[in-house]
């Protein structure tokens, strides 16, 4: 081999193979290499005369590549990455450039970057998103770690992101773990806006709307300010018939959510930095609830609650859900966002939510047109506390709220679980809050563990105690 290929990808999965053809076909010579042999050579065979160098070991491997290797692993997260690592380390030298494309846990990738950069090595770790399509026709590109590593990646990288009014939507995310951690949030916010369309879809349903009508409002909605790629495929995922029975596919799916763990770690990571992510966190739990399906089923035929029928006009219906999935969507990113400003404060990294938010406009899962309106948000207001405080979003909360609530009033009188919505409106009522009835907790808390309080007729930072009157019993 001769040593000059401009980057290598090891893990041929659908993402790494449409990951090495976007890159091929952006003018780069790609080695690639996958622990069973014969995948590599039907893969560089199956595209013959494309730019691709197929490798057995991988000692070929990093042979057949150009000074500094550029080595991108795109294998399952966990043991496996640093097992291919480890098998890579007497291969490479420093100066060389590891770059994991998974969902890797953050704090994994922090890990692997302090070890590699021990060595002299340069460690990305690069959170990918846009399914198989994005990775072949243009990702949203997340990369973390040293300035080094990222500009000896960024030509590439710039190459074959997506792109948005001629940007590439990749940036240098920060040190260590902070493009996978971005990644991680960009999922956690995912589930969120997935759930919250799921709740608009029931309440349609409910209302006796057909899966075709259902997809027409969908598609209706992608036009306006909704417009997202989560909701283009809602309307054509809808319209989709089942070849087998004529009927609509989605009510022939059986109605278990599967999850790989991102939206989980959000989650735990939240409640560590005591961040509020009630909306995704309502995602997650529905996802868990709806893999319950035989206790639920079990549930269903002994408590007790309304049928959901929804009656009155279908028109007023749909423009009030339509509302109530905006303000929510707003309030999901405001939680995401500000879990990401939270830990950027923590660990140094200076995230730059405006052009986060720049880069996912294109190649990713969550991008929307709405996405624009973040970073100028972010662009007028680095210092920006709380997304909803921006003077464009707090005027869609303003006047979409009166709608929100009738949507989650109506769906709770119905016996219609929507946790995202309810979520999400609990969210924004608490935060509007000039005084919760966190005072009474306080007063139970110094009750029961002498934990003390502040007065509201006190200056700030003196706390009390109350010896309150004894329980007998």
């Amino acid at each position: 081999m001769s040593g000059g290929s401009d980057f290598g990808l090891v893990g041929l999965a659908v993402m790494g193979q449409n990951l090495v053809l976007n890159a091929e076909s952006r003018g780069w010579r790609v080695s690639v290499f996958n622990r069973t042999p014969e995948v590599t050579r039907e893969f560089v065979a199956r595209h013959a005369g494309k730019r691709l160098v197929a490798a057995d070991t991988l000692g070929a491997f990093v042979d057949s590549l150009a000074r500094p290797r550029r080595v991108m692993l795109m294998v399952k997260a966990g043991s496996a990455v640093d097992a291919v690592i480890e098998q890579l380390l007497p291969l490479l030298a420093p100066g060389d450039i590891v770059i994991d494309g998974g969902n890797s846990l953050y704090a994994d990738t922090e890990r692997r970057s302090a070890a590699l950069e021990a060595r002299g090595l340069h460690y990305l770790g690069t959170g990918v998103s846009g399914g198989e399509e994005g990775a072949r026709k243009g990702p949203s590109i997340m990369p973390g770690g040293t300035d080094a590593g990222w500009q000896a990646m960024r030509p590439i990288f710039e190459s074959i992101a997506a792109r948005v009014d001629g940007e590439p939507c990749v940036t240098h995310i920060g040190a260590g773990g902070a493009g996978h951690y971005v990644k991680m949030v960009h999922n956690g916010i995912e589930y969120g806006d997935m759930q919250l369309i799921c709740e608009a879809y029931s309440l349609f349903k409910a209302a006796g709307l057909s899966a075709d009508e259902m997809a027409a409002v969908f598609e209706q909605w992608n036009e306006g300010e909704l417009q997202s790629y989560l909701i283009q495929i809602t309307a054509k995922a809808l319209a989709q018939k089942d070849p087998e029975t004529g009927l609509p596919l989605v009510e022939l799916i059986l109605d278990k959510a599967g999850q790989k763990g991102t939206g989980q770690w959000t989650l735990l990571n939240a409640a560590e930095n005591a961040v509020v992510v009630s909306t995704i966190n309502a995602a997650v739990e529905a996802r868990v609830l709806s893999s319950k399906k035989a206790e639920r089923v079990a549930a269903s035929r002994l408590l007790v609650g309304p049928a959901p029928s929804i009656t009155g006009d279908r028109a007023a219906l749909v423009a009030k859900v339509h509302d109530a999935l905006y303000a929510s969507k707003i309030v999901s990113y405001a939680q995401g966002l500000d879990l990401m400003r939270t830990m950027s404060q923590k660990k140094g990294w200076a995230l730059d939510l405006g052009a986060i938010a720049g880069i996912w406009r294109g190649g990713c899962i969550i991008r929307a047109r709405f996405l624009n309106r973040i970073t100028d948000a972010y662009r007028a207001h680095p210092a920006l506390g709380n997304l909803m405080l921006d003077p464009f979003f707090n005027g869609v909360l303003t006047r979409t709220q009166q709608a929100w609530r009738e949507v989650v009033a109506l769906a709770v009188s119905q016996g219609l679980p929507v946790p995202a919505f309810s979520a999400s409106l609990a969210y924004y009522d608490s935060l509007r809050s000039e005084r919760l009835s966190a005072n009474l907790l306080q007063a139970q808390r110094d009750f029961f563990g002498a934990h003390t309080y502040e007065r509201t007729d006190k200056p700030a930072g003196q706390t009390f105690h109350t010896e309150w009157p004894e329980v007998i019993g």
